[in-house]
């Protein structure tokens, strides 16, 4: 966080001079998911000069102001004798290619981190929607009667209430928080995959070959698992691709809503919330870029759903 660059232009360039610390480790999933956490100071630079204690920097400051030169001593830089030395292993030109957002951070690489939440919440999501959906909708198609008519009741309840209202409902419930988003979005879309699941199901089970699995003797769970849903899953594959965009625009909203991914964690629905009143103040970039890239993230998606429907579909 540089205060001192904020809001700069995508393209934007500054001398930095890194002050080496210690960094403390996480295991391998904690960094993936939050980060390795990094405790050297960077600091932006208008100029520099080597003296004899060290190296004296002045800080990058706008307009005609100049910054407080300061000295930082060879002590702190380790395998260093010289301030030469400091100069090729500690200061580099670093490059903003989208620029930096108010808190002088760099937008790319909030962007960067911020696609892990959208992949993720896409994955959970899917993957509770498929847990709940495929065995509701399965149950409904194949024994049908009060059975079909209790599940469709449940089904009819959840699908007449707002998504979105629902999902903050859950995560209210659940309190704020990342792993709550993943639930919270996984049970609201489990309604689409159980009706599409429950109608191939009926379809199916009037098969000549599911007919012969009765008359052998084979038990129900057999029969649906080894001979009804396999023959099903072509259009959950397909809607399951459209669910995993539908998630990447909810976790986006609530995170807008700031119900969702909590800072410091970026998240490109909370970029948006930190940035859309600078489109109107000249720099909106900073909202549209994380924009452009929910639009693009979730227009993949529903074209490989779109691909995937054209080579599943059985033509004659």
């Amino acid at each position: 966080m540089h205060l001192s660059i904020n809001g700069k232009s995508p393209g934007f360039d500054v001398q930095m001079l890194t002050i080496p610390s210690e960094t403390s480790k996480k295991n391998t999933f904690g960094s993936f998911l939050l980060g390795k956490e990094n405790t050297e100071t960077e600091l932006p630079l208008s100029s520099y000069r080597i003296t004899d204690e060290g190296i004296a920097i002045t800080p990058y400051t706008e307009g005609n102001l100049e910054g407080i030169e300061t000295v930082y001593k060879l002590d702190l830089f380790p395998q260093v004798t010289s301030g030469n030395q400091i100069v090729k292993r500690y200061i580099k030109k670093q490059t903003f290619y989208l620029g930096t957002d108010k808190y002088g951070r760099d937008l790319l690489s909030r962007m960067l981190v911020g696609i892990r939440i959208s992949l993720a919440i896409g994955f959970v999501a899917v993957f509770i929607s498929l847990l709940i959906g495929i065995p509701m909708g399965a149950i409904a198609g194949y024994y049908g009667g009060k059975v079909d008519a209790a599940i469709m009741w449940i089904i009819n309840v959840t699908w007449s209430i707002p998504t979105l209202l629902l999902v903050i409902a859950i995560t209210l419930a659940l309190e704020k928080g990342f792993w709550q988003v993943f639930v919270a979005v996984g049970l609201t879309m489990w309604v689409e995959v159980a009706r599409v699941v429950r109608g191939q199901v009926m379809s199916v089970k009037e098969e000549q070959y599911v007919t012969a699995a009765r008359a052998l003797g084979f038990k129900d769970f057999r029969i649906i698992t080894k001979h009804i849903l396999p023959n099903c899953l072509a259009p959950v594959i397909i809607i399951s691709a459209a669910n995993f965009a539908g998630a990447i625009l909810i976790e986006s909203g609530l995170s807008f809503l700031g119900i969702g991914a909590q800072p410091p964690m970026p998240s490109w629905g909370g970029i948006i919330k930190d940035h859309y009143s600078y489109i109107i103040l000249g720099k909106p970039f900073l909202a549209l870029i994380p924009g452009l890239a929910i639009m693009s993230l979730v227009t993949a998606f529903m074209m490989i759903g779109n691909g995937l429907r054209d080579a599943l579909d059985v033509k004659g």
